[in-house]
């Protein structure tokens, strides 16, 4: 009774360990391999705070996702200063739209557009589209999609560009399960390799929430492009 009592102390002592770890970012639930996701990338917005560009070039990193704005008139205030640093070390950059349930899709493409610059070799826009962080409006599914067609319209027409969208477990399955859409998904899931249940392939995967990399201070989202270095330059390519 002793040892099994040792036992069971030993290892919730060392769960413990592990979810503070955890919780630090200094361990992760997800390692993809990069022998076969060779392509890695950031997302970023003023919760990174002012970050050091000239020490993370020194990373490999090869694409990152800028929060541009949010809603129909709210704009990060770090997007400019992140926009043109990283151009100038060479990462590939795109530009997200955090998207609220309580504007028009009309709207936020305005704000969208009236924010991100079109320039050459770069990602297509980016869709947020989640729970977290929204307003307390609940549209149906045909609302938001009709919302989003907005959006996307509007985005395309000025960037020449379908927009990507980003997507949790749980707005993926209340918006775009089995629709007929053609936007790229970039998925979240940072407890495992994402399948997504409709059997799409997805484009890019968020993997962590808690990364840590020298040049920004805390934590920082970690993400992969699927497929490889010459995949990855003929998406950015095809949509100069």
């Amino acid at each position: 009774m002793t040892r099994l009592i040792v036992v069971l102390g030993s290892l919730i002592f060392l769960g413990l360990i592990a979810v503070i770890f955890f919780e630090f970012g200094y361990i992760r639930l997800n390692y993809p391999d990069k022998a076969i996701y060779p392509v890695h990338g950031l997302d970023i917005s003023h919760h990174q705070d002012v970050i050091d560009w000239d020490i993370l070039a020194r990373e490999d990193i090869s694409f990152v996702f800028i929060k541009a704005t949010e809603g129909g008139d709210h704009k990060d205030r770090q997007f400019k200063r992140n926009w043109e640093s990283a151009g100038d070390i060479g990462i590939v950059r795109g530009a997200y739209h955090f998207f609220t349930f309580c504007k028009t899709g009309v709207e936020q493409a305005r704000n969208y557009i009236e924010t991100v610059p079109v320039e050459t070799n770069t990602l297509p826009p980016v869709i947020d589209l989640e729970f977290g962080g929204n307003c307390s409006a609940r549209p149906s599914r045909e609302e938001v999609l009709s919302e989003i067609a907005d959006f996307s319209r509007i985005v395309k027409q000025k960037y020449g560009k379908t927009p990507i969208i980003y997507a949790t477990n749980q707005s993926y399955k209340s918006f775009l399960e089995d629709e007929t859409v053609e936007y790229p998904i970039w998925i979240r899931n940072i407890y495992h390799k994402p399948s997504l249940p409709d059997g799409k392939e997805w484009t890019f995967w968020q993997y962590a929430n808690r990364g840590r990399l020298y040049g920004i201070k805390g934590f920082v989202d970690f993400n992969v492009f699927n497929g490889s270095p010459q995949e990855f330059e003929t998406f950015v390519s095809s949509f100069k």
